[in-house]
């Protein structure tokens, strides 16, 4: 404390204090002549040197809410009920003498303080109904606000009010500052208080008066206040990165609606349409229509019931055209892709779309009902399943995945078909996604007749990966220090 120098509003604000001994904030700056911010500013400084006090008192008040008030003129719900009654009464006449609404809120409390049973739709009363401790409380509300003690009840029976509704908690922040033995002292000791020069300038400099002035002291041993910059966040800079990946290896990005027909969604991917997936708890069914394109139409329906002039069999049974004019919320971006093939028949195609598929999942820490899809296609003469996977193991080496694996898979558009699997220090192989070449059911009733290498890729699984999360949900979470926190880069030795 001998060491260190107090600035000029840290004296006034000191000696205001000698004079207050025990005062507010307010108080303070009004005898400092100062704004209360900079007293208080002085007063946490003079508190860290031992030269004073700041205490803050929290004092919890309860007041009554609008409906607690009319409750506490009226009576509780369970109140009026039991004084409506003297012998078992039908729930449905006393709906009509009192309300649906009160009568809802009444049985329960009825029952849980035991002035009544519920039997055969009718309310028996039961037991002493005499003054309830609740209702003792909601009567001594004479004020706007009580603290707990005045209300002269415990925490139970104020939660149960406060639950119902009837009763809201606020804080009441008393905040005393008080000068310290140590800062009496000084003050004993003498204060002088002199001018205090806080910023050099020019004329002070090119006229020598510095040399004589008194500056205000620093302390540079003070750490400053982190200062974060802007910067994306880190699920969307990921993103970025793998779009800007795909552009850099030639690729077009697309975009689609995130309304599709089950004619592009399932049906134009050779998905039969009793397949699990278009069940009501995978798929988030709407109530409207799509029209089917005509110069498709004939061939999906063929290739799904027979095959059409393919050496397949196709699903067999009756393929219905109302079935797929069905809406639904995409459940993968592949309806984006299948449809931009459609349209552009001729080779050469190279696309990719990264957006938002929607599926009716349980929210967990794995799953969510919107999560990003990374969907791409390559079409052209002479494409070859090997040339799928050099495509995505590149694709990955670039997001920073050295090791790189495929296992074979199944999915009903693709064949052959494989999930791409990287491997992760602590946890081993991962999967990512599924790839695989179009069959001919898929591209044949399009009119496309070179190979479709196609691929869908889990960009949130990645994301939990690069930034070593373990909830999915965290990436959607407003969590303000995490994305202060959040690295931009990582650099490597």
């Amino acid at each position: 404390m001998s060491n260190y120098k107090l600035t000029t509003n840290e004296k006034n604000v000191l000696l205001a204090l000698d004079e207050l001994a025990s005062t507010t904030p307010e108080d303070l700056a009004e005898k400092a002549s100062m704004k209360v911010e900079t007293a208080m500013q002085s007063a946490f400084l003079l508190s860290e040197n031992g030269l004073a006090e700041v205490n803050d008192t929290i004092t919890e008040l309860y007041t009554l809410t609008d409906e607690g008030r009319t409750y506490a003129k009226e009576g509780l719900p369970e109140r009026q009920l039991i004084n409506a009654i003297q012998e078992p009464t039908p729930i449905d006449e006393l709906k009509e003498k009192l309300s649906p609404k009160m009568v809802g809120i009444a049985t329960g409390w009825l029952r849980r303080k035991d002035w009544a049973n519920i039997e055969n739709g009718m309310i028996v009363p039961s037991g002493d109904a005499g003054e309830a401790e609740d209702e003792k409380v909601l009567a001594r509300f004479t004020k706007e606000a009580h603290t707990l003690e005045e209300l002269g009840t415990d925490n139970k029976i104020i939660k149960d009010l406060i639950k119902r509704k009837l009763v809201s908690k606020t804080e009441d922040k008393d905040r005393t500052v008080s000068i310290t033995n140590d800062g009496t002292e000084l003050v004993k000791a003498g204060i002088t208080i002199e001018e205090e020069i806080n910023q050099i300038t020019s004329q002070l400099l090119k006229s020598g008066e510095w040399k004589n002035k008194n500056f205000r002291p620093y302390n540079i041993q003070t750490p400053p206040r982190p200062v974060y910059g802007a910067k994306v966040h880190p699920y969307q800079r990921l993103i970025d990165q793998m779009r800007q990946i795909f552009l850099e290896m030639g690729f077009t990005e697309i975009k689609g609606d995130v309304v599709q027909s089950s004619f592009w969604n399932f049906d134009a991917l050779f998905q039969p349409q009793d397949h699990p997936a278009r069940e009501m708890q995978d798929t988030f069914h709407l109530s409207s229509r799509s029209e089917l394109p005509e110069d498709y139409t004939e061939g999906i329906r063929d290739m799904h019931e027979h095959g059409g002039d393919l050496p397949s069999t196709g699903w067999g049974g009756k393929w219905s055209e109302d079935i797929a004019k069905r809406d639904v919320l995409r459940t993968h971006t592949t309806a984006v892709t299948i449809k931009y093939l459609a349209d552009n028949p001729n080779p050469p195609v190279k696309a990719f779309c990264i957006d938002r598929a929607y599926r009716r999942e349980t929210i967990d820490p794995t799953h969510t009902p919107e999560f990003e899809q990374l969907e791409g296609v390559i079409m052209d003469e002479n494409m070859s399943f090997a040339n799928l996977l050099g495509c995505l193991e590149e694709f990955y080496h670039r997001m920073g995945f050295e090791d790189v694996r495929f296992r074979p898979g199944y999915f009903p558009y693709t064949e052959p078909s494989v999930e791409p699997e990287v491997y992760i220090d602590g946890l081993g192989w991962v999967e990512l996604g599924g790839a695989g070449v179009f069959r001919k059911e898929v591209t044949e009733p399009l009119g496309i007749k070179q190979p479709v290498l196609a691929w869908g890729l889990g960009v949130s699984r990645v994301a939990m990966l690069k930034l070593g999360l373990k909830d999915l949900r965290e990436l959607y979470q407003s969590d303000i220090e995490w994305l202060r926190k959040s690295q931009v880069c990582q650099l490597k030795d």
